[in-house]
């Protein structure tokens, strides 16, 4: 476990994925900001010290979605993650997982793990890096610039300069920092028992949605990213589906939006610098401290990260990701097989789950028809 400047530049490498969702969610289902922000906190801490790698928790994407756009009740979103972690233990514990990711070619991980830096990169260049017109395009160049500049330096990593720059451009801007100061102030999460009605109206409206995702790129793709990158620190697919259902076991007893690993944040942290679970404890301290003191004027000090900052960093993350395609590029079966999985992931509702069963199904079929044909060959 390390603190230093590289894990501190790690710590934000997930941060463009995050606080837009978190901040969305909050007033779109009612929730209380201070348990919100100091359970996601509480649990990142917690995750980066049982694993010393930095493994993130971000909010359920797809569970995110459904509550912003349709309004759902915080009590509904709290049965919804009492219900997911249930279902991933079932699944983790007995070994259900780990024989899905057997059964599932690389190839295909591949193309869940492209299509997300797709869906990343369009979100960055499309809505975060416009966010605030011409000057933002100015700030973002230099951002990007920084990064290019710096990326790979573990003497003068790129996330603090960029970061840093940010916050100065957000005080100088529009950030009323006196107003921050003065909204200081102690609170503690707020405690909630779900019913057992919140409980089947989530598993219907939230988890069902969510657990396909889930599967492939919170779990599978997490696990081949976690090989990838840590090749040395084997980390058992078991392990990330137990986390993941525990977690959601308990943040909902402490009004706190459900959580999963991902493998956009794991790529984000280290591609940033990060090597340790030093980086997560760092980043997850952030939201603690917001929680706790700052959660009255929380939406202003997250306007203390202006939109292009954060579009540059996602960008960086959705490359980190898109670049670890590259080793089925031999193959030109595997590699089409990979892109086909990608369009399908970044482009379809529920395009996760489809890009994964087409993929698997193509392969299988591949193969036996290959397997027919070289007899008479």
């Amino acid at each position: 476990m390390a603190f230093n400047r590289n894990e501190l530049s790690g710590a934000f490498g997930d941060i463009g994925t995050d606080l837009p969702l978190i901040i969305a969610m909050i007033p779109a289902a009612g929730l209380d900001t201070a348990s919100v922000f100091i359970m996601v906190g509480v649990m990142q801490i917690l995750t980066g010290l049982l694993y010393g790698l930095p493994m993130p928790m971000q909010p359920l994407k797809a569970m995110a979605v459904i509550v912003i756009t349709e309004k759902v009740a915080g009590p509904t979103l709290f049965g919804a993650g009492l219900a997911i972690g249930a279902v991933m233990l079932i699944l983790a514990v007995p070994g259900l997982l780990a024989w899905l990711a057997r059964m599932i070619p690389l190839h295909v991980v591949r193309g869940v793990q492209l299509g997300l830096a797709l869906s990343l990169g369009l979100l960055a260049l499309r809505q975060y890096v416009p966010a605030l017109g011409g000057p933002g395009y100015v700030l973002a160049a230099v951002c990007f610039a920084i990064v290019i500049a710096l990326k790979g330096n573990r003497r003068f990593p790129p996330a603090l300069p960029v970061v840093g720059l940010g916050i100065v451009v957000a005080l100088l801007w529009h950030v009323d920092g006196g107003a921050i100061l003065s909204g200081v102030g102690l609170h503690w999460p707020e405690i909630h028992v779900p019913r057992m009605q919140d409980i089947a109206t989530g598993f219907v409206l939230l988890a069902l949605p969510q657990i396909p995702l889930s599967l492939s790129n919170s779990v599978i793709a997490t696990h081949k990213t976690t090989a990838d990158l840590f090749p040395e620190r084997a980390v058992s697919i078991r392990k990330l589906g137990v986390t993941y259902g525990i977690v959601n076991l308990v943040v909902p007893f402490f009004s706190g939006i459900p959580l999963c690993h991902g493998c956009g944040g794991l790529a984000g942290h280290h591609a940033f610098g990060a090597r340790t679970g030093g980086s997560v404890i760092i980043y997850g301290s952030m939201y603690v401290v917001i929680g706790l003191f700052f959660s009255g004027v929380a939406d202003e000090v997250v306007r203390l990260f202006p939109y292009p900052v954060l579009g540059v960093i996602l960008l960086f993350e959705a490359l980190t990701l898109a670049a670890l395609v590259g080793d089925v590029a031999g193959s030109r079966r595997q590699l089409t097989i990979a892109i086909l999985v990608a369009l399908l992931a970044a482009g379809l509702p529920q395009g996760y789950v489809i890009g994964l069963v087409i993929g698997t199904l193509l392969t299988y079929v591949y193969d036996r028809f290959t397997m027919l044909r070289e007899p008479g060959e």
